[in-house]
């Protein structure tokens, strides 16, 4: 999967505001309303909340991947935010989490969903490159980051 096909700079925050779990994944739901993707902000919130009421999204090594599938999108939307303050995600390891990747996808289609899922996760799972993303100032930056 091409990222930047799904992520452009314009959904990408490198100060995410919040400072409690439901307030960095409102902020991030902020984020995928400006693409103008999402037809239903209050569905899309309910689709990531349960799935968060399910298991944390809140992975490893500061990382957090908030998603769900929904009937509101058409296709995979996605955005990324750093908070270098980290919170308390629930996370698996019990580390706070500072890099969000959130994402909706269609409920009938699991595909682009999966297969971005497994990207964004594979790529990180690279030390260097989570510290790198924690350092980028800007959007662009972050984009390079993951792109390259």
């Amino acid at each position: 999967m091409n990222l930047r096909k799904v992520l452009s700079k314009s959904v990408i925050s490198c100060d995410l505001p919040g400072t409690r779990k439901n307030e960095v994944i409102e902020a991030l739901m902020d984020i995928l309303m400006t693409t103008g993707k999402v037809r239903d902000r209050e569905a899309a919130m309910r689709s990531i909340l349960d799935r968060e009421q399910k298991m944390s999204t809140g992975i490893q090594n500061g990382v957090a991947i908030p998603h769900g599938k929904t009937d509101v999108v058409d296709d995979l939307v996605a955005c990324f935010g750093i908070r270098k303050e980290g919170i308390d995600f629930d996370a698996l390891d019990g580390e706070k989490s500072r890099i969000f990747i959130m994402t909706l996808s269609p409920v009938n289609r699991s595909g682009p969903h999966v297969q971005f899922l497994a990207e964004i996760s594979q790529l990180l799972t690279d030390a260097e490159k989570r510290e790198k993303l924690l350092g980028a100032g800007t959007p662009e930056e972050v984009l390079d980051i993951l792109t390259t």
